[in-house]
């Protein structure tokens, strides 16, 4: 049953945003008139302050370098057009429907904290948007993060405006069509309106919120590939032993070891018959994967403090009658979470390569077939099972790891040297996305060879798995079927993609 997520009630978790991205969740705004009321008493600020010749950037001055040329006040209702305007210039891939409803959600939740100047107006216009799935097209690129994601975000501002495109499946549509189609009308923005939806951090703080979902379903993913791989190359389940886990209290690598210990049934020995101890990319496991565990909750309190904050500039402080001239577009924190997170999913993705290479490299699986080949009989000469399949896995990994250097390290000078130290918070989240895509397709790739790797393995010995390790095979058996001739794996491994990014594993 699809929810309600009512905007200036209460802080946004990333969860919210994850709802409202797939439809799974309404906008709303608070139906209290003191919510109205108190959002319109920021406009009514900007408005009395330009009354009185007020000096206010972005209202009456121009914009960035611009800050020292004044705007008469008979131009002022016009200097708003003139910002978006401007500032369409995007290039690069255009942002999918469902990142493009997380950056709307982003903008409305910052918004709606009523310290923007701004006209309930303005919220009631951009919920509208995420009501009738009114998706501004937005070029992914041209933000530096800093001064907010200008670029991208006068996509939004336009077609609050009737004006520029909007998603209309795989096609696009004029804005004010695609309006007038839903009875709304173009809202005329007020004069300090254009620089509070484009001056923030709506884009990478949107993007952050898909990153760091994917991440966290990738924990509980990457884990049990590990666990299967260990039963398919005969490997030792105590490694993952809790008294040793004890022994150093990381919380998430803590949790890793025991959902391996849930997976993987204990044995006898103490350790398999091949070696005492398996290679770092199985023994090792927990220590991989629960780096990523234990980052998360810090990630998360840093995103959701970015998505419940007002970032534009200037901020109204309506009791006192003050603006506020500062740099909260700043998106230093969203950096540094996106350039740690893509460093830790490309380790993910360089473990599960590893294991990989050890399943179909028959100096290292204890038995098992060359490339995890089922063919048999004469055909075995002629068949290659995985080998292009782990060369495909390398080179995404590779790929990913190449991704890892980190975006906030190069900042530019940028716009007259007034932007002179920027974030490029919204590089970082778009490099993050990709890892994880990549990561992914390296996960896709591990589930077809642990499932491969665990029939043969089954053939020899009986597996090392507990109910729950049972029945995560099970679900690998019933959406990939078992490999003897050769066969071309790319429409498995789009499938199995596209079930991970839907959380079916």
């Amino acid at each position: 049953m699809t929810r309600d997520i009512v905007f200036g009630a209460a802080d946004l978790r990333i969860e919210d945003v994850l709802a409202l991205a797939r439809r799974d969740a309404r906008a709303e705004l608070p139906a209290d008139p003191a919510f109205a009321a108190r959002i319109d008493a920021g406009a009514a600020l900007i408005d009395r302050l330009l009354a009185s010749d007020g000096v206010v950037y972005g209202v009456t001055t121009g914009y960035g370098d611009s800050c020292t040329t004044a705007v008469p006040a008979d131009l002022a209702w016009e200097l708003p057009r003139q910002l978006y305007t401007y500032h369409g210039c995007g290039l690069g891939r255009v942002f999918d429907p469902a990142e493009t409803r997380a950056i709307l959600a982003a903008r409305l939740a910052s918004l709606a904290r009523g310290q923007s100047g701004v006209s309930f107006a303005l919220l009631r216009q951009l919920q509208q948007l995420l009501a009738h799935d009114l998706l501004p097209r937005i070029p992914a690129e041209g933000s530096v993060g800093a001064s907010g994601d200008l670029t991208p975000l006068s996509y939004v501002a336009a077609v609050l405006c009737g004006e520029r495109e909007v998603l209309a499946g795989d096609t696009t549509r004029p804005a004010a069509a695609a309006l007038a189609e839903h009875g709304l009308a173009p809202h005329a923005l007020r004069p300090k309106e254009a620089l509070a939806i484009m001056n923030g951090t709506a884009v990478m703080t949107a993007l952050a919120c898909l990153a760091w979902g994917r991440a966290a379903a990738l924990v509980e993913l990457a884990t049990g590939i590990s666990a299967l791989a260990v039963a398919a190359s005969a490997g030792n389940p105590q490694h993952f032993d809790a008294a040793l886990f004890a022994a150093k209290p990381h919380p998430g690598q803590q949790q890793v070891a025991a959902h391996l210990r849930a997976l993987l049934r204990d044995t006898e020995s103490g350790r398999n018959e091949h070696r005492l101890q398996d290679r770092y990319s199985l023994r090792c496991a927990p220590h991989v994967i629960g780096v990523l565990a234990d980052a998360l909750p810090f990630l998360r309190d840093t995103i959701e403090r970015e998505l419940n904050s007002a970032n534009d500039n200037p901020l109204v402080d309506v009791d006192s009658g003050r603006v506020l001239h500062g740099g909260h577009f700043y998106g230093g924190h969203i950096a540094f979470a996106m350039d740690s997170l893509k460093t830790l999913v490309a380790s993910i993705a360089d473990l599960l390569d590893r294991q990989l290479a050890l399943l179909v490299d028959p100096r290292y699986n204890h038995g098992l077939p060359a490339n995890l080949s089922g063919a048999s009989g004469e055909r075995a000469a002629i068949n290659h099972g995985l080998k292009a399949l782990q060369i495909g896995a390398s080179a995404w990994t590779a790929e990913a790891l190449k991704l890892t250097m980190p975006a906030s390290a190069f900042s530019r000078s940028t716009e007259c040297h007034n932007q002179d130290k920027v974030s490029m918070g919204t590089i970082a989240a778009r490099d993050a996305l990709r890892v994880l895509t990549l990561t992914e397709q390296v996960a896709a790739a591990s589930l077809i060879a642990v499932r491969q790797g665990c029939a043969l393995r089954e053939a020899l010995s009986p597996l090392p798995l507990t109910a729950a390790g049972a029945a995560f095979r099970a679900k690998l058996d019933e959406a990939i079927a078992p490999i003897g001739e050769d066969v071309g794996l790319e429409p498995v491994l789009r499938g199995l993609v596209e079930r991970i990014r839907e959380g079916g594993f």
